[in-house]
């Protein structure tokens, strides 16, 4: 027996995350979509998770393309992170449209983000989304205090002061 929706929901809106934009290139095209699922899996090999929307864009295009690069983005890029979520498809459908971005063979690297780049190692089906596990093949550390999301706002990250 699984737990009820809306009280999964409102609980997992309690929880911080990263706010993460993964990209992809390739073959299946380019594409980008800001992501909340994100979580580093094993040092041995290196490795990281991003949790996909099953037919939506990105995933599509990541399970095409074989590659991804997932970018933490620095906290004050609140208006990146809405762009690539789709805040303003309607006005602007290519969500790199005036982007800084680094072109790689994995997919696009936003400038100031912390980014991994990532070949597809395996995709898991659960539910509605894919589970995306991929091997590092390279870090860019941006050094940048990263952005958060919690409780459908978006978040800086302070260091609490020991007592």
């Amino acid at each position: 027996m699984s737990a009820a929706r809306d009280a999964f929901i409102n609980a997992m809106r309690q929880v911080a995350s990263t706010v993460t934009v993964v990209t992809t290139d390739g073959p299946a095209g380019r594409s980008g979509a800001t992501v909340s699922a994100f979580s580093s899996l094993s040092a041995d090999p290196p490795s990281v998770l991003v949790c996909l929307k099953d037919d939506s864009r990105i995933a599509k295009a990541v399970r095409g393309n074989g590659v991804f690069c997932v970018n933490v983005l620095p906290e004050d890029a609140v208006q990146i992170a809405q762009c690539f979520a789709g805040a303003y498809d309607d006005k602007e459908p290519d969500r790199f449209a005036g982007v800084e971005v680094s072109d790689t063979e994995f997919g696009p690297i936003l400038s100031r983000a912390t980014a991994f780049t990532c070949t597809l190692d395996r995709t898991v089906s659960h539910g509605t989304h894919d589970i995306c596990i991929g091997t590092v093949t390279g870090i860019s550390n941006a050094g940048e205090a990263p952005l958060a999301y919690m409780h459908g706002s978006f978040h800086v990250v302070r260091p609490k002061r020991a007592v």
